[in-house]
């Protein structure tokens, strides 16, 4: 009996230890279960903070979302070869909705498009016989609290053309093309930072948010097509002066102006770019410019027929 009686309470002791030991785990468990939903709500809510879309001002909201695009005209001095070429450059600013996932222009409205100022920037001149056509297009958020959605530029004279883009996902995706040995198709990742491209839609949107410092810069795409440099980031020290904001890249041996309006809307009056131009010995560093001609306010995508051309005379396009 007494034997009986020692092996229930031996079972019953080791028992009551089991019931401790799982009690112990279980008890981690929950505290560990509690420091992770700490962590994934304080992740959630930097998630939520940057998709956060930043409200537009009334006065944005009048000028930019009146169903029409900004179209400006500049007279442009074009560093090519060595040369300056004489031609024409058009800024072309619109709001327009932007699926984030596919990154192209929204045919509908949806929830989960985002708001972007778009920019299709382009330039025409000519060097020699041929005639040289360059657009860029950069789509930056409204919100102007993360990079450039989607940037593409496009290149085309007589020898051939190029074609660079890149896409803001979990990185820098880039592709590029082009008729270049050591160029023709490339596609690569880069880490984010700040696009030259996207500094012009984010200067209409607030100029007192642009950055100034000594920082890392992708620059313009065209820029690096014409001098057939690697797309990447590259020193550069950035200043705002008045109402002109400045790009210095000192192993480019390159820098960029850019004079605007300090009011509302910011409009663009020119720019400056200072950088080598030409081959061999006839290499050396000419200054392009760009001379504000005129701006109107047009809905150019409807005015397509041959009576809207009396448009490009406003424009002072030839």
């Amino acid at each position: 009996m007494i034997q009986s009686l020692k092996k229930i309470i031996k079972v019953e002791l080791v028992f009551c230890i089991i019931i401790s030991i799982l009690s112990m785990f279980t008890s981690c468990k929950k505290e560990k279960t509690s420091k992770d939903l700490a962590l994934n709500t304080t992740t959630n809510i930097i998630v939520d903070n940057e998709l956060k879309q930043k409200e537009p001002s009334q006065e944005f909201k009048n000028y930019w979302y009146a169903g029409k695009a900004e179209i400006t005209s500049y007279k442009l001095e074009q560093a090519r070869y060595g040369e300056i070429r004489d031609g024409h450059a058009v800024l072309i600013y619109v709001t327009e909705d932007f699926l984030p996932n596919v990154q192209v222009k929204a045919d509908g409205q949806n929830a989960n498009n985002v708001p972007v100022l778009k920019l299709n920037t382009t330039k025409n001149f000519n060097t020699g016989i041929y005639p040289y056509s360059i657009m860029q297009s950069t789509f930056y958020p409204v919100s102007n609290n993360k990079h450039a959605i989607k940037i593409s530029s496009s290149m085309q004279e007589w020898c051939g053309h190029v074609y660079a883009q890149l896409n803001n996902k979990k990185q820098f995706e880039v592709m590029s093309h082009s008729y270049f040995e050591g160029e023709a198709d490339e596609n690569f990742n880069l880490d984010k930072a700040i696009l030259e491209n996207e500094l012009w839609t984010q200067l209409r949107i607030d100029p007192k948010s642009l950055p100034t410092g000594s920082l890392d810069i992708i620059p313009s795409f065209e820029y690096s097509r014409l001098r057939h440099i690697p797309i990447k980031t590259y020193k550069a020290v950035l200043t705002m002066e008045e109402n002109i904001y400045s790009i210095t890249y000192p192993d480019l041996n390159r820098s960029l102006s850019i004079s605007f309006n300090p009011n509302f809307p910011y409009d663009i009056l020119g720019w400056e770019e200072s950088f080598k131009s030409g081959f061999g010995a006839n290499t050396k560093v000419l200054k392009t410019k760009a001379t504000k001609l005129k701006t109107i306010k047009s809905a150019y995508w409807s005015k397509n027929n041959n009576k809207d051309e009396i448009l490009r005379d406003t424009l002072q396009l030839q």
